[in-house]
């Protein structure tokens, strides 16, 4: 028998999963042994295993692909944490209530084909964030608004020639500041280019290698014998009732290279409109511009017009494997080159484009040098980039909107989203006066005031009644209903979105600092960026006020424990045992308050988050900045936080690379931290084809491989094994059910599934109810259930792990006990440790399990055949 075990979060190492200790004497372990695999992925045991032993012991290790090994790719791998919002919006498309099992039965008119385009949309627009905040920094604060050498030497590089000569006249310096954004464009395509690998593994057949068809008259049965009957065709394979049981699932390279094409175009749609549409709306072209212009134009709303269209398209988002990437993809590329060149050509010539009208905003050069006599006008950013910030954010917040309304109520709550976009357009423009025949609006009605309730309006999508699905026609047990009553999508979504703000408008800060070099703001932010500011210093309270209620709701939970820890003891507990009391009840109140509360707390703080994201997409629509350029009064107080604000975002993306690098270099970090990072990346990039990817694509894989093949061997290679325990640990359980419901049924037979310290009900299974609800974690159970048979899984659980909980869909529900006791005992000095999230494979619950185990599957084997041997 095999039991191969999957660790789960933070890389433990194999030799500890193998429970390998130092011999008498010796100061280390021995080194597992690499039997299957390479150093990055490997297959490990003992290096004493017996050949003839009763059960033997395999460690899978894939903690390589997100953790590393504290080596130099482990600072490339933390600036994997800067993409983390492309992430979160790729995990929300999975985090869907309802999820057609069979990929092709699926509709685009359905509920969740709806929500599956908008949440695709939505990831497009995240590249456009992201885009649009470099071409800020590299178009309006450098290209633009810092026009002499003093003032492009204080950013670091090769800024300085844009101060002076040709590339200084009319709108030239802002075709040089295109530089930015494409080449990050650029590297993000080089990198998700290089990371192909991961979605191109496929799972090996298992079956032994063909045999060649012997010539008629000379086959293996003797001379003039005719050649053995073909073997029988398997029956065709049933109706998947899993979305994870889908072949394709794994095997996604096709669909991110035309995604990550569309993706990379449209940013450099978005990166090219800056520019472009600044020097049309200042100046409109006349003449032969003309002909440029409008060519260019239409090129570039044709990429953003296909990019719409093709997300919603089978093609693209089918997963089919190494498919090519199509006329369609091929063409975007094309107009999208020839839009760029339309774009630079215009910005390069002569005379500039733009005229006079356009170079009278900027500040004159020599206005910003420390001893300049020339006076210089208060900075103004790029005309026209303000309004492209602002409507940009208002949209993406409609969108989650309707995300997250789709998604809990069906196409039908559709229709709040819907009615409040073009009420929002004809209050914009009637503001603007773009309504002839309408009276201009009161004097003391603001366009923010409209803003609101419109936006209220879209909300109210979300307090629909949820659709009825079969999970919820179900009776759900405690804490295992839907998250966040079937708005997940929307809130991890949302929190992707913020997060992205947030590290866009911390670059544009510190970009703009630098330039101003602590003198008078010669270069001014967009007023979005200072908004941002303002709500983001908000946001560290919210974030305390959280805290403490999950603090208060520990403290009532320990209470509770201890109380009920000391009525249960059998008779009064010594000092040392009240002592160690606390100790485990503060454990037990751990594994309640994330198993019961974590969710809600999070649900609640999305609420703040969303007021806060709907009054600031309001003050932008405005118009107005946050505080005048100098403020006294309230005004200075607003600044004071808008400042304290624009300081932490700075510090912003720093502080999460810095989180990302200790994720792989401290344990303690990793643990925390990186339970978030490997739930985030377990899942294919199927939304967002310029996320980190996931390690998924080839664990399963390779899972998938040593399983099949291993008990595809002969009775007789000594290789071979009767059965397997697959046994998985926390995140590990999720990685061993993902390869359970790929395995044929032939080789599930002999399998038994052990799952310790498993999220598979209070985690995965609220957040991601499309594979792992009530009605969909009972396919699995099916799975492993043999014809007449008992359910082949086993789950181990303490109400000392937060990680770990029941799983009713198993055969068994095992509690190991934990701590042993409160006191030593049998001579021993220190109390037994509360081993919480670890150690499960070395209690006594476990062993005297896997013994069953193995003696059942042992049954199940067949006797040799006749003469096999």
């Amino acid at each position: 028998m095999l039991e191969l075990r999957v660790h789960g979060v933070s890389n433990t190492p194999p030799g500890q999963v193998l429970g390998l200790r130092p011999a008498p004497g010796a100061d280390a372990p021995p080194r597992p042994w690499l039997v299957a695999g390479g150093p990055v992925t490997g297959f490990y045991r003992s290096p004493d295993t017996e050949p003839d032993a009763p059960i033997v012991v395999e460690a899978y290790s894939w903690g390589q692909l997100t953790s590393g090994a504290r080596t130099a790719r482990d600072v490339e791998r933390a600036l994997w944490t800067l993409l983390l919002p492309f992430t979160l919006a790729n995990v929300a498309l999975h985090a869907r209530p309802s999820i057609p099992a069979d990929p092709d039965s699926g509709r685009w008119h359905s509920a969740s084909g709806i929500t599956t385009w908008l949440l695709r949309l939505f990831c497009l627009s995240l590249t456009a964030t992201l885009t649009l905040t470099l071409t800020g920094v590299g178009v309006d604060l450098i290209g633009w608004q810092c026009v002499d050498d003093a003032c492009l030497r204080r950013l670091p590089g090769p800024w300085e020639f844009l101060g002076r000569g040709w590339w200084s006249e009319g709108s030239r310096s802002l075709a040089v500041g295109l530089l930015l954004p494409l080449g990050a464009l650029a590297l993000l395509g080089l990198v998700s280019w290089r990371t192909y690998q991961y979605e191109a593994q496929m799972p090996a057949d298992a079956g032994p290698p063909p045999v060649p068809r012997q010539p008629t008259g000379s086959s293996v049965d003797g001379p003039g014998q005719p050649d053995a009957d073909p073997p029988a065709p398997e029956a065709p394979p049933e109706p998947p009732g899993n979305p994870l049981q889908d072949h394709t699932f794994w095997t996604g390279e096709g669909q991110l290279r035309r995604g990550a094409v569309l993706h990379l175009c449209t940013g450099v749609v978005v990166a090219a409109a800056v520019p472009l549409g600044a020097v049309l709306a200042m100046d409109p072209p006349r003449g032969g511009r003309a002909a440029l212009a409008w060519p260019t134009v239409a090129a570039l709303a044709a990429v953003v017009l296909v990019a719409v269209v093709a997300l919603a398209q089978p093609a693209l988002t089918r997963r089919v494997g190494a498919t090519p990437l199509g006329g369609w993809i091929v063409a975007v590329a094309a107009l999208t080159g020839a839009g760029l060149a339309g774009t630079v050509l215009l910005l390069l010539l002569p005379d500039g484009p733009a005229g006079t009208p356009l170079a009278d905003l900027r500040p004159a050069p020599g206005c910003a040098g420390p001893t300049g006599t020339t006076p210089c006008p208060a900075g103004r950013p790029l005309p026209g980039l303000h309004w492209i910030i602002a409507w940009l954010g208002t949209g993406q917040l409609l969108l989650l909107i309707a995300i997250g309304s789709v998604a809990r109520s069906g196409r039908r709550a559709l229709a709040a989203p819907g009615t409040a976009v073009p009420l929002l357009a004809l209050g914009f423009a009637w503001f603007t006066g773009w309504l002839p025949g309408l009276p201009p609006p009161p004097a003391p009605l603001a366009f923010w005031m409209i803003v609101v309730p419109v936006v209220a309006l879209a909300a109210t999508g979300l307090l629909l009644p949820r659709v009825a699905s079969p999970a919820a026609r179900r009776t759900p047990g405690p804490h295992t209903d839907v998250a966040w009553g079937g708005r997940a999508p929307a809130v991890l979504a949302g929190f992707g979105w913020l997060l992205c703000v947030a590290n866009g408008a911390g670059l544009v800060y510190w970009v703009a600092g630098r330039l101003n070099g602590g003198a008078s703001a010669t270069v001014l932010t967009p007023a979005p960026m200072l908004w941002a500011g303002l709500a983001f210093a908000v946001v560290p309270i919210a974030l305390a006020a959280t805290a403490a209620q999950a603090g208060l709701i520990f403290l009532r939970l320990r209470r509770h424990e201890y109380a009920q820890l000391v009525s249960s003891a059998d008779g009064p507990l010594s000092a040392h045992d009240l002592r160690r009391g606390h100790d485990v009840s503060s454990w037990r109140a751990l594994h309640r308050l994330v198993g019961e509360h974590a969710l809600r707390l999070v649900g609640q703080h999305a609420v703040v988050a969303a007021v806060l994201a709907t009054l600031g997409c309001a003050a932008v629509l405005s118009g107005n900045r946050p505080h005048p350029a100098e403020a006294t009064g309230g005004a200075a107080v607003v600044e004071w936080i808008s400042t304290a604000g624009h300081r932490m975002l700075g510090w912003l993306p720093l502080l999460i690379a810095t989180v990302g690098l200790l994720v792989y270099r401290n344990d303690l970090v990793r643990r925390s931290v990186g339970v978030i990072w490997d739930v985030g990346t377990f899942w294919p990039r199927t939304a967002h084809p310029l996320a980190p990817p996931s390690y998924a694509e080839r664990a399963v894989p390779e899972m998938q491989t040593r399983t099949a093949g291993l008990l595809a061997l002969a009775e007789q290679d000594p290789r071979g094994v009767d059965g397997i325990i697959l046994s998985g640990h926390s995140q590990g359980t999720v990685i061993c059910a993902a390869v359970l419901l790929q395995l044929p049924a032939r080789a599930r037979r002999r399998i038994w599934f052990f799952s310790y310290g498993s999220q598979l009900t209070r985690l995965y299974g609220r957040v991601f109810p499309g594979y792992f609800g009530p009605d969909r974690l009972p396919v699995l159970a099916e799975a492993l259930t043999p014809p007449g048979g008992r359910i082949r899984w086993t789950n181990f659980w303490r109400d000392t792990d937060p990680l770990g909980w029941p799983v009713p869909a198993g055969e068994r529900e095992l509690v190991v006990r934990d701590p042993e006791a409160l006191h030593p005992s049998d001579g021993e000095v220190a109390d037994p440790p509360i081993r919480n999230h670890s150690g499960y494979p070395e209690s006594s619950e476990f062993l005297r399990e896997r013994s069953r185990v193995a003696w059942l599957l042992r049954q199940g084997v067949p006797a040799p055949r006749r003469g096999s041997g």
